[in-house]
């Protein structure tokens, strides 16, 4: 018989046992989340009569280290079992090619010894006989267990690869009150898990790979019974977006390639090209609902300021990422202190109408206030009190030890409910509030009531403010927009009251608080108008540390001064491979929106000009298009290492022809004599060593400013009118000259005239449509 050659080519290739599939679940919630998952599965504790049995799958295909997780897995669990005769009883067997008992439910009466069992079952091998174990069941029920007289759940840790049916021995045991949990171990069969498990599937199907969200999601299954509960009563179970993933691997065709074929004749063989495959992993994604319990955590309050970034530390511990200049401050807060001398009495509405949700609220931001400003050296004394239907003074003024104490019992306050009798509150504040001394005049420190509420008060509140205000109480009120116009009548003042937007808002008031309760003995220039611009060098000369220090020193700067439109507008300009604006005069308008502006600004590197940067600050930062304003001191205060700045004494000179003054704070060592130039004829110059030494020359800095406050302004310097328009003073006031088809108050519009009006109206206007006898009387059109 003639031979002939069968060559396959794509033998190589064709893999057609595809190795098993691989899976996951994931659950489609922030990291934040994730971690609130895992802290709440601590929580949660189960301590109803129950009895549950563990089913661990110890057959070959689920090895070793898969046995050891799902081990690991149980042991998780019964962290939050009351194991007890009477309450929780557990039992555990192991099932491969036959079922194992491995303690029955009554063998072991404390939570202790039964985790020490577990730990120490061995891992059997053997086929994957899950159907075998459940019929076990059917016929012998609960080794230990009550017969059925308290809630039964069999909790079943396997592949989901069973070498026989699961469905009906399943589906009797759930008919006979049996609550089945199937979590999966390793890479499981996600189909064989869903007919294991009880209804509703999606909350009864786990993955044990992911231990702390499994645990979370079984014990928040039986929260939902009542047969578990929380640690914390605000804690709430939650459906969230997940799915289940499976890895394929399906073949691809890849090309084609020479491949020889026998051929009827003898001794021959024919070329062909033949397909050419290769084979690719793809995961196949299926959209689920997972339920897990999540509970507050401690950076929910959004603690951290400034941009600072809160890590949870557990329960109720936290710590802040802070940004580079505010590294050193507890929760990223500017550095602020009470250095009046002050009795303080947060008043605390936690009546019903508030809400325990913003009771909380209320007490964190107290609690962020009293971290920020209070200090060993501080001469404030504070005090806290809460109300609903009666007053509770929690910490009478001054009564704490320190800081930390004074955190402890705030954290202790507990939300009231009921009326809201601000009214009530008011007056017994006004009465006992600062406890029985008598001092009067000036050796008694200021008394100052902040109440903090964001509910309409359900007494009258008019006369007991006024009884309260004739007693030498300064009220500040401090509330939601709702409660506005009722705190101003408390307060008997409008600018005594602040306002806060949304939630988040609040926190952004403890600057403004800080400067209300000092302001009336804080020195300065407060209620001076004034358009302050800082300059920061950002080049590569000053490096990011030291540009760090300037933004520290620029931001403790502003906090003396009351920035607001009609106040202090505050700008920043950075400068060193090109020349930035940070923000504008007009940009910020709170104190609080500047200080996290100047936290933000950028380090720049690269070789710096400072005479570029005052060109900038003079045609792009202050001008009347840019926010400033005319009659308003005008002021830049340029903060350099002193590179770059051979280039700066014209455009300095130049700001200053234009009305704008300026101070040069030169950082280092040796005095350059470029930098000495930029001063001008009255000496506007800080020599400062040392970058670290800065804020000793803050109140140098401040008095200079105030100076420029309070000098002399010409109205017409900076030129107000634009598009070289001319400044005309006249009476006390000033006009512009327009040219070049401009007018306006600034010219600020651009006319038509003459010829230009008849071309315009010519192309311009639609048919049938002329100029009005105004239009033409005037000779001219605003475009």
């Amino acid at each position: 018989m003639p031979s002939f050659l069968f060559l396959e080519a794509i033998c190589i290739f064709l893999c057609s046992r595809v190795s098993p599939s691989l899976s996951l679940q994931e659950v489609h919630v922030s990291r934040e989340t994730i971690g609130k998952i895992a802290v709440a599965s601590k929580l949660m504790w189960c301590s109803a009569a129950v009895d549950i049995l563990f089913l661990l799958d110890g057959s070959h295909s689920i090895g070793k280290g898969g046995f050891e997780r799902s081990k690991h897995f149980a042991i998780t669990v019964c962290d939050a079992l009351d194991i007890n005769p009477e309450r929780v009883r557990v039992g555990a067997l192991q099932f491969g090619s036959m079922p194992h008992l491995e303690f029955p439910l009554d063998s072991f009466s404390t939570r202790q010894d039964v985790k020490a069992k577990i730990k120490r079952i061995v891992f059997k091998g053997g086929r994957t006989e899950t159907g075998l174990a459940l019929k076990h069941l059917l016929h012998r029920g609960f080794p230990g267990g009550r017969n059925g007289s308290v809630p039964q759940f069999l909790i079943i840790v396997t592949d989901g690869k069973s070498q026989g049916s699961v469905a009906l021995p399943a589906k009797q045991l759930k008919e006979r009150d049996v609550t089945v949990f199937a979590v999966g171990v390793r890479f499981p069969r996600w189909e064989e898990l869903l007919e294991l498990a009880s209804e509703p599937k999606e909350q009864h199907v786990l993955l044990a790979e992911q231990v702390e969200d499994a645990t979370n999601g079984l014990l928040s299954t039986l929260s939902s019974s009542a047969l578990c509960t929380t640690a914390d009563p605000d804690c709430r179970v939650e459906a969230h977006p997940c799915e289940r993933k499976t890895l394929e691997t399906i073949r691809e065709l890849a090309g084609n390639a020479l491949c020889w074929r026998g051929s009827r004749q003898a001794d021959a063989v024919m070329a062909l090209r033949c397909p050419f495959y290769s084979w690719k992993r793809v995961f196949l994604s299926h959209p689920a609902t997972c339920y897990r319990t999540t509970c507050p955590g401690p950076c929910d309050s959004q603690p951290c300021q400034n941009g600072g970034t809160c890590v949870p530390e557990g329960v109720d511990k936290y710590h802040c990422l802070c940004p580079l200049a505010f590294g050193g401050e507890v929760n990223c807060a500017p550095k602020l202190s009470l250095e009046c001398r002050i009795d303080v009495l947060f008043l605390l509405d936690s009546s019903a109408g508030t809400t325990l949700e913003g009771f909380l609220r209320t007490k964190a931001f107290v609690k962020r206030f009293v971290q920020a400003v209070l200090s060993e050296d501080s001469r404030a004394r504070v005090g806290v009190a809460s109300y609903s239907r009666e007053l509770v003074v929690a910490v009478p003024v001054g009564e704490y030890q320190d800081v930390p104490d004074l955190v402890r019992i705030l954290d202790n306050i507990p939300f009231s409910g009921g009326l809201t009798l601000t009214g009530s509150a008011l007056r017994q504040v006004a009465e006992h509030g600062f406890g029985s001394a008598t001092r009067t005049g000036q050796d008694r420190p200021r008394r100052v009531v902040v109440l903090i509420t964001e509910s309409h008060s359900q007494d009258e509140v008019a006369g007991p403010a006024r009884h309260a205000r004739a007693r030498e109480l300064f009220l500040l009120g401090v509330g939601s927009e709702a409660v506005q116009a009722e705190l101003e009548e408390i307060t008997g003042n409008p600018k005594h009251v602040m306002v806060y937007t949304d939630p988040q808002d609040l926190f952004n008031q403890i600057l403004e608080l800080q400067r209300r309760l000092c302001s009336w003995s804080r020195p300065g220039c407060q209620v001076q108008s004034l358009d302050l611009v800082f300059l920061l060098d950002a080049s590569a000369s000053v490096g990011p540390e030291n540009f760090a220090q300037m933004q520290s020193f620029v931001r403790s700067c502003t906090l003396q001064f009351d920035v607001n439109p009609d106040v202090t507008q505050v700008g920043l300009v950075v400068y060193g491979s090109q020349v930035q604006t940070a923000f504008g005069l007009e940009t910020h308008p709170t104190r609080a929106a500047v200080l996290r502006a100047m936290s933000q600004a950028p380090y720049l590197g690269g070789v710096g000009s400072a005479g570029t940067a005052l060109l900038h600050i003079d045609d792009k930062v202050m001008t009347i298009q840019k926010g400033a304003r005319p009659g308003v001191p005008k002021a830049v205060v340029m903060l350099t290492g002193g590179s770059g700045a051979e280039d700066a004494a014209v455009p300095a000179q130049k700001l200053r022809s234009n009305g704008i003054s300026v101070l040069v704070v030169s950082v280092g060592a040796v005095l350059r004599e470029a930098v000495r130039r930029l001063a001008g004829p009255r000496d506007s110059l800080i020599h400062v060593a040392a970058y670290t030494d800065l804020r000793y020359h803050q109140d140098v800095l401040i008095q200079w400013l105030c100076g420029e406050a309070k000098r002399p302004v010409n109205l017409c310097k900076p030129n107000p009118c634009m598009n070289e328009g001319t400044c005309v003073l006249q009476n006390g006031s000033y006009h512009c000259e327009c040219w070049g088809g401009w007018e306006g108050p600034h010219c600020e519009n651009r006319v038509l005239r003459g010829d230009a009006l008849k071309a315009h109206s010519f192309h311009q206007e639609p048919e049938g449509q002329q100029p009005t006898p105004s239009q033409q009387a005037s000779g001219h059109l605003r475009i």
